[in-house]
Protein backbone atom coordinates (compact mmCIF):
# COMPACT_ATOMS: atom_id res chain seq x y z
CA UNK A 1 0.00 0.00 0.00
CA UNK A 2 1.47 3.36 -0.99
CA UNK A 3 1.63 6.29 1.38
CA UNK A 4 -1.06 8.01 -0.74
CA UNK A 5 -3.41 5.02 -0.32
CA UNK A 6 -2.92 5.30 3.44
CA UNK A 7 -4.99 8.49 3.34
CA UNK A 8 -8.05 6.78 1.85
CA UNK A 9 -10.66 5.12 4.04
CA UNK A 10 -10.74 1.36 3.41
CA UNK A 11 -13.95 1.20 5.38
CA UNK A 12 -16.24 4.17 4.97
CA UNK A 13 -17.96 5.69 7.96
CA UNK A 14 -21.73 5.78 7.41
CA UNK A 15 -22.73 8.69 5.24
CA UNK A 16 -22.78 11.87 7.26
CA UNK A 17 -21.16 10.23 10.31
CA UNK A 18 -18.69 12.46 12.12
CA UNK A 19 -16.08 10.36 13.92
CA UNK A 20 -15.18 13.19 16.30
CA UNK A 21 -15.55 11.96 19.88
CA UNK A 22 -15.46 8.27 18.96
CA UNK A 23 -13.25 6.00 21.07
CA UNK A 24 -10.22 4.56 19.28
CA UNK A 25 -9.14 0.95 19.81
CA UNK A 26 -5.74 -0.34 18.74
CA UNK A 27 -5.25 -4.10 18.23
CA UNK A 28 -4.28 -4.37 21.91
CA UNK A 29 -6.52 -1.83 23.65
CA UNK A 30 -7.87 1.69 23.79
CA UNK A 31 -5.69 4.64 22.83
CA UNK A 32 -7.98 7.65 23.17
CA UNK A 33 -10.71 9.57 21.38
CA UNK A 34 -10.97 11.12 17.94
CA UNK A 35 -10.29 14.83 18.31
CA UNK A 36 -10.73 15.55 14.60
CA UNK A 37 -11.56 13.60 11.46
CA UNK A 38 -11.18 14.65 7.84
CA UNK A 39 -12.90 13.19 4.80
CA UNK A 40 -11.09 14.60 1.75
CA UNK A 41 -10.57 12.03 -1.01
CA UNK A 42 -7.03 10.64 -0.88
CA UNK A 43 -6.05 12.88 2.04
CA UNK A 44 -8.16 11.76 5.02
CA UNK A 45 -6.95 11.18 8.57
CA UNK A 46 -8.01 11.25 12.20
CA UNK A 47 -6.28 13.08 15.03
CA UNK A 48 -6.50 11.10 18.26
CA UNK A 49 -6.19 12.70 21.69
CA UNK A 50 -4.39 10.00 23.66
CA UNK A 51 -5.12 11.61 27.03
CA UNK A 52 -2.91 10.22 29.79
CA UNK A 53 -1.86 7.21 27.68
CA UNK A 54 1.03 9.10 26.03
CA UNK A 55 1.10 12.10 28.35
CA UNK A 56 -1.70 14.02 26.68
CA UNK A 57 -0.19 13.91 23.21
CA UNK A 58 -2.15 13.74 20.02
CA UNK A 59 -1.37 11.39 17.15
CA UNK A 60 -2.37 11.65 13.52
CA UNK A 61 -3.51 8.37 11.96
CA UNK A 62 -4.12 8.09 8.21
CA UNK A 63 -7.63 6.93 7.25
CA UNK A 64 -6.20 3.76 5.67
CA UNK A 65 -5.13 2.58 9.13
CA UNK A 66 -8.78 2.38 10.19
CA UNK A 67 -9.96 -1.21 10.02
CA UNK A 68 -13.60 -0.64 10.93
CA UNK A 69 -16.04 1.75 12.55
CA UNK A 70 -18.81 0.67 14.91
CA UNK A 71 -21.42 3.44 15.02
CA UNK A 72 -23.43 1.63 17.74
CA UNK A 73 -20.57 1.84 20.26
CA UNK A 74 -19.02 4.93 18.62
CA UNK A 75 -15.70 3.15 18.27
CA UNK A 76 -13.01 3.34 15.59
CA UNK A 77 -10.80 0.24 15.30
CA UNK A 78 -7.30 0.64 13.88
CA UNK A 79 -5.05 -2.09 12.49
CA UNK A 80 -2.05 -1.31 14.66
CA UNK A 81 -0.83 -1.90 18.20
CA UNK A 82 -0.46 0.76 20.87
CA UNK A 83 3.34 0.65 20.53
CA UNK A 84 3.18 1.07 16.74
CA UNK A 85 0.97 4.12 17.18
CA UNK A 86 3.10 5.49 20.03
CA UNK A 87 6.25 5.14 17.88
CA UNK A 88 4.72 6.89 14.83
CA UNK A 89 6.16 10.21 13.62
CA UNK A 90 5.33 12.87 16.18
CA UNK A 91 2.23 14.92 15.45
CA UNK A 92 2.60 18.66 15.25
CA UNK A 93 -0.47 20.65 14.18
CA UNK A 94 1.74 23.08 12.25
CA UNK A 95 2.97 20.35 9.85
CA UNK A 96 -0.23 18.32 9.43
CA UNK A 97 -0.55 19.45 5.80
CA UNK A 98 3.18 19.33 5.06
CA UNK A 99 3.83 16.93 2.17
CA UNK A 100 7.01 15.47 3.68
CA UNK A 101 5.35 14.85 7.06
CA UNK A 102 2.33 13.19 5.43
CA UNK A 103 4.56 11.02 3.21
CA UNK A 104 6.65 9.97 6.24
CA UNK A 105 3.53 9.16 8.25
CA UNK A 106 1.94 7.25 5.35
CA UNK A 107 5.16 5.31 4.77
CA UNK A 108 5.47 4.52 8.49
CA UNK A 109 1.98 3.03 8.70
CA UNK A 110 2.17 1.47 5.24
CA UNK A 111 5.34 -0.43 6.14
CA UNK A 112 3.62 -1.89 9.20
CA UNK A 113 0.46 -2.96 7.42
CA UNK A 114 -1.08 -6.01 9.05
CA UNK A 115 -3.39 -8.54 7.50
CA UNK A 116 -4.99 -9.78 10.71
CA UNK A 117 -8.73 -9.43 11.10
CA UNK A 118 -10.40 -8.19 14.24
CA UNK A 119 -13.59 -9.77 15.50
CA UNK A 120 -16.16 -7.10 16.22
CA UNK A 121 -18.73 -8.27 18.75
Amino acid sequence: MSSVDMYTYTTSPAAGTDLTGYSVEARDGGIGKVDEATYEAGSSFVVVDTGPWIFGKKVMIPAGAIQSVDPDTETVFVSYTKDEIKDSPEFDDTVRDDTTYRENLGSYYGSRRTTGDRDIV
